[in-house]
């Protein structure tokens, strides 16, 4: 039988996958709000370059035509910001829930869990920074950075003397490459990074909250990360490890960061009970012990086919289970996923032992 630390250790490696997921809709959302401005957006910028000939140049005179498009790059990063926030709090929501019932659903009876306040958990979260900024300091700056980089496309425009046509597609991209040669793509992926590090920095702050309320029960904080390819040397440092409640670093560690945290249940006698094992009448064993080490791989290898497949794909997941393919061959050291006829170039052999 699995020990208490052994289960949520498990429960959080597995959680994680799942926030992971809800993070990747969120950027979808997020980004789609953005890009749903873009149209307009340069619709505005070309009208402003229109009104200021190459002969009557100067930066005053731009950047007071520039006051429509600096107006409506505000209006998008507001609506974006609004909608994160609205989506962390009910983020927030759950995670005070799922503590509560996660807990719950493996301590012993005779243990007491302490609940948290969801509100106060959005609240307290939002006030805290990551990375050094709070959301709202965030979303501020990518909207400032992106106007100043149309700003200083345009300035640079004029000096080379390239066309209005010419500087538009210097700052959004190509129709046939799907804009992502443009200026306004760095500020997605920025966005982009944002987004995923506030899911993670929601979550994982619920996560401290409800192990602050009890306290009693926990004498450590073990740190996971997902580890593979992109996984930076940070974060492989720092997996495994285990901290004080009021001490040691908590995710998110950096920008789009993935990991997460597992408590460490103290033991029955650390609990005050005149006992060294758990009743049989009760559920998993209660030892106080710190849960061995799991990898990522190591834990999806002990799922069974039907989650491998949910979180990999129908064939990477018999790539995994079937062609001896670990995680972390799945992806490259940037972090882009293969896709099967790359995989298949890389590793024919692997198909071979799948039967794909």
């Amino acid at each position: 039988m699995a020990t208490i630390n052994e289960t949520l250790l498990d429960a959080a490696v597995d959680h994680q996958i799942d926030i992971t997921r809800y993070g990747n809709g969120v950027v979808r959302r997020m980004l789609a709000l953005l890009n749903r401005v873009d149209p307009d957006l340069m619709a505005q910028l070309q009208a402003a370059l229109e009104r200021l000939p190459a002969d009557r140049f100067t930066v005053q005179r731009l950047d007071d035509l520039l006051g429509s498009v600096r107006s409506l790059n505000g209006k998008a990063y507001d609506a974006m910001t609004d909608g994160l926030l609205t989506e962390l709090a009910e983020l927030a929501d759950y995670e005070a829930a799922y503590q509560q019932q996660l807990f719950t659903s493996v301590v012993p009876v005779q243990v007491q869990v302490a609940a948290v306040a969801s509100e106060q958990v959005y609240a307290a979260a939002m006030a805290r920074p990551f990375q050094g900024r709070i959301l709202k300091e965030w979303a501020s700056g990518i909207e400032a950075a992106r106007m100043t980089r149309i700003r200083d496309a345009i300035r640079i425009g004029y000096v080379e003397n390239q066309t209005i046509d010419q500087m538009v597609r210097r700052v959004r991209g190509t129709r046939s490459l799907g804009y992502a040669d443009g200026l306004l793509t760095i500020d997605r992926r920025h966005a982009e990074a944002v987004v995923r590090t506030a899911v993670g920095h929601t979550a994982n702050y619920a996560h401290d909250a409800f192990y602050d309320a009890n306290a009693e029960l926990i004498k450590g904080i073990k740190l996971v990360e997902t580890l593979d390819h992109r996984t930076c040397i940070q974060c492989m440092s720092l997996d495994g490890k285990v901290f004080p409640l009021d001490k040691g670093p908590r995710p998110p560690h950096h920008l789009a960061c993935r990991g997460t945290t597992a408590p460490v249940i103290k033991s029955w006698r650390e609990l005050g009970f005149d006992m060294d094992e758990t009743p049989t009448s009760t559920r998993s064993s209660l030892d106080g012990q710190i849960p061995a080490d799991i990898t990522y791989s190591e834990w999806l290898k002990k799922q069974p086919a039907a989650r491998q497949d949910e979180v990999l794909g129908v064939a990477k997941g018999k790539l995994f289970r079937d062609g001896g393919l670990p995680v972390d061959r799945f992806v490259n050291r940037f972090g882009r996923e293969y896709t099967l006829a790359e995989l298949r170039t890389r590793d024919a052999a692997a198909f071979a032992r799948a039967g794909l």
